[in-house]
């Protein structure tokens, strides 16, 4: 079964007068334990995709299936699934200031009702897995940026997600830390199994893929 899929996905902002069709029945499948990449010029449309397949969004028409069962932005259980199910990385971080690195990388399992404790263990295990145990009660201003990308994926990694969403990853990154993230993605990929999304215009990112694809004109090609 499929881990992730979308059938027939279409999506048209209005701007002034010109209406601008990003997505144009766009299908895509993401097996268990592939790591996929969506390629494409900026302002292309490869945001838009990654939000609606991470709930964040919805289509003007087409559908979205998560294990098979068909998902939406505007189910009830929306916010339960993106926090359960899905995890996210982003270009930019979205550390929340205040908190430590352990604190931040424990914030989605406490949201998600797990005591203080457990959710704080498993973060300390997952900061230890990406040698940043020495930085545990550090807070974000006080981390490099490869380190607080570290802090976004072992949070994304949490509650152990059926998929990350990966939204240039590597976009707010010197080459030398992007490599650490190109291994990082890798080595989750390859000796966990995670399954991972990853919209980039990163060329060698996207060589670390199982799939490429293209975006454009709206329309998804595989590479």
């Amino acid at each position: 079964m499929n881990r992730l899929s979308v059938t027939n996905l279409c999506k048209t902002y209005v701007d002034s007068d010109q209406r601008i069709e990003v997505l144009r029945n766009v299908d895509l499948e993401v097996m268990p334990s592939e790591l996929v990449c969506i390629t494409g010029q900026s302002g292309c449309g490869k945001s838009t995709l990654l939000h609606i397949l991470g709930l964040l969004d919805s289509p003007d028409a087409g559908k979205v299936f998560l294990n098979g069962m068909e998902v939406t932005s505007l189910m009830p259980e929306a916010p339960s699934i993106r926090n359960l199910k899905i995890g996210f990385v982003f270009q930019f971080h979205y550390l929340v200031d205040d908190l430590t690195a352990r604190e931040n990388v424990a914030l989605p399992m406490l949201i998600a009702g797990s005591s203080t404790g457990r959710a704080m263990q498993k973060a300390a295990e997952l900061l230890t897995w990406f040698d940043m145990r020495h930085r545990a009660n550090h807070y974000p201003n006080q981390l490099s940026g490869g380190e607080q990308q570290r802090i976004a994926l072992a949070r994304a990694l949490i509650n152990q997600p059926e998929v990350i969403l990966a939204d240039e990853p590597t976009g707010n990154l010197d080459p030398e830390h992007s490599l650490e993230v190109y291994d990082i993605i890798g080595r989750l990929n390859r000796d966990f199994g995670q399954t991972f999304v990853v919209v980039t215009h990163d060329p060698q990112l996207a060589g670390f893929a199982d799939s490429v694809y293209a975006l454009q004109n709206g329309v998804l090609m595989l590479e």
